[in-house]
């Protein structure tokens, strides 16, 4: 694999949601490949491109902590979004109503930080000099490097915010 990149990523709590889990939020032992693929997305990504996950490292024992989440009971139904966008009214659910809102445990992972590696595949050739792949792996790492995204990278949930940094190789 020629056209690969390294990056490290790490936060507080993290929360890849198992799916056979279905009241109670228990976390993946480990960060998931697609949840991997959502960060370097996050940093770049463009319609001609897809990112391929290679491998996920583990870079801090891996820790659960127990915490308790407000989530909302019941989702807007698209009929009413409808509705109200056509200006017919107001959207029924509330935020602040008592009756909506919900607690739920989750165990979810702390302090974490995983070492990510993955590689560009090109679906579409455009018309630039040289191999595509080495286009867009130049472009994510100026982007890397420079702390920039198009959106907040996060653990698995969007209340898990990530921090990223673009290396070389990853400790053993």
């Amino acid at each position: 694999m020629s056209y690969g990149v390294k990056l490290k990523v790490w936060g507080d709590l993290a929360a890849f949601n198992r799916p056979e889990m279905k009241v109670e939020r228990v976390s993946y032992d480990v960060m998931t490949p697609s949840a991997a693929r959502g960060i370097l997305e996050a940093i770049y990504w463009k319609p001609e491109m897809r990112w391929v996950i290679d491998r996920i490292h583990v870079l801090r024992p891996i820790r659960f902590t127990h915490i308790r989440r407000n989530e909302i009971s019941r989702k807007i139904p698209a009929s009413a979004a409808a509705t109200a966008m056509k200006g017919g009214g107001a959207l029924g659910i509330a935020v602040d109503d008592p009756s909506n809102r919900q607690q739920r445990a989750a165990m979810v992972l702390r302090d974490v930080c995983y070492g990510i590696e993955a590689h560009v595949e090109v679906l579409t050739q455009g018309g630039s000099e040289g191999p595509p792949e080495a286009k867009h792996l130049e472009m994510f790492k100026r982007r890397a490097s420079k702390g920039q995204c198009f959106h907040t990278p996060y653990l698995g949930c969007r209340e898990f915010s990530a921090a990223f940094e673009l290396v070389d190789d990853f400790p053993p």
